[in-house]
């Protein structure tokens, strides 16, 4: 797995923030299109029928503002012993049928995003539902990686970069 943006990517799928484990909900990315995960049933459209993918409630920080959030946030835990999971995000899809509403958990530290790579994420996003993106290129890029880390910042937003078209 490596983290770039919003986006948690695998060998074979692209997650919008981490990962679902168990009967958490969440978004999955595929070539074929995209799927809801722990939502009953959950659900799956082609691209062709998709419209929209939009991240909201997401929290989003400038660099220094997120590093004292996730300061204060460590001394908190350290303190008390009492810790939070990050408060989920809603993905809203549109298809060309229906709207549909799903949580899912940031997978970044702290669950505070950098406002650069949320603007970045969602300009994909956008190319991803009008295909003007594939999720191929960027299980292409985790396919060549020697490992499972996550990039540099700086390398993270140049790949958003470039998978949105900027």
């Amino acid at each position: 797995m490596a983290m770039v943006g919003l986006f948690w990517i695998t060998e074979d799928a692209v997650y919008l923030g981490a990962e679902p484990i168990g009967t958490a909900s969440g978004v999955r990315l595929t070539e074929d299109g995209v799927e809801t995960l722990g939502t009953g049933d959950g659900a799956s459209w082609s691209w062709e029928e998709i419209r929209r993918i939009e991240v909201r409630d997401l929290v989003v920080r400038s660099a220094g503002r997120r590093l004292v959030s996730m300061a204060i946030d460590s001394l908190v835990v350290l303190v008390t012993g009492d810790g939070e999971l990050p408060p989920a995000f809603t993905v809203h899809l549109e298809t060309v049928d229906e709207s549909v509403d799903v949580s899912a958990l940031p997978a970044v530290a702290g669950g505070i995003y950098p406002q650069t790579e949320r603007e970045l994420s969602g300009t994909l996003l956008e190319r991803l539902a009008d295909g003007g993106a594939a999720v191929g290129d960027l299980l292409a890029w985790r396919r060549e990686q020697p490992d499972d880390s996550t990039p540099r910042r700086e390398e993270r937003e140049a790949l958003l970069r470039k998978w949105a078209g900027e």
